[in-house]
């Protein structure tokens, strides 16, 4: 991002020039008051959103004015955590992780192969995240914290080029954020470059990656935000 600014409506700021780079296997924390502007800089992120300001480069690409197809194309190498989960309620657990799978690698003449190695994989990820009960039901049929932890399972399934979560800690206890946290470091270290918006205080405690703070829509990275965020928590 470069200069990247957006304003309600067109006249209340959201966001003010902010610049931000994130290299390939790089691991970032984005924190910052309720309103700051931590979910409208993932929409952006994610080309949900068009700056009215500035440029934002994915992948070698400058989105701004990419339409249709060409835009389609790099949001499929993004994977979300939205913080309002977004599943399909249509469809099972287990066929919202692997729907990135099937849109990447539709079936064709080797349509059972694929399915197999889609079920495979995706039945590993519900192992790990301790959820093979619930892999044919339905979102409603979820709890908050079930939904998490499939909302986060869809989002990486696929080994997504650039991986953004919103609060993913939002809707589970502290011993299942940490195992969320060790599936997104070891998405870091295959690659992924990480943003994960969180006020989860004792999140950004337990696991020391670079702090970026959002204050009334401007970023500050580096020392500045995190000497920012240990002042607030040494406060109160």
């Amino acid at each position: 991002m470069r200069g990247v600014g957006l304003s309600r409506a067109g006249r209340v700021p959201l966001l003010h020039d902010v610049d931000l780079t994130l290299e390939s296997g790089s691991f970032r924390f984005l924190t910052g008051a309720t309103g700051s502007g931590k979910t409208t800089l993932l929409r952006l992120a994610s080309l949900a959103l068009r700056p009215q300001r500035g440029t934002i480069g994915l992948f070698g690409h400058e989105t701004t004015r990419l339409r249709g197809g060409a835009r389609a194309d790099l949001r499929r190498r993004i994977g979300v955590v939205f913080q309002d989960f977004r599943l399909l309620a249509h469809l099972s657990a287990f066929d919202n992780v692997a729907l990135p799978l099937r849109i990447a690698a539709p079936a064709g003449k080797q349509g059972r192969r694929d399915e197999e190695a889609i079920a495979g994989t995706v039945g590993e990820f519900f192992t790990w995240l301790g959820l093979e009960d619930a892999m044919e039901k339905k979102p409603p049929a979820l709890s908050a914290g079930e939904r998490q932890l499939v909302a986060v399972a869809r989002a990486v399934v696929a080994r997504p080029s650039l991986l953004l979560a919103d609060e993913p800690s939002a809707n589970v206890d502290g011993a299942c954020a940490d195992r969320l946290m060790t599936l997104f470091a070891q998405m870091q270290k295959l690659g992924s470059a990480v943003l994960l918006a969180t006020r989860d205080q004792a999140l950004l405690q337990r696991h020391p990656f670079p702090i970026l703070r959002l204050e009334q829509g401007r970023l500050e990275a580096g020392e500045a935000g995190a000497a920012r965020h240990r002042a607030e928590v040494a406060t109160g």
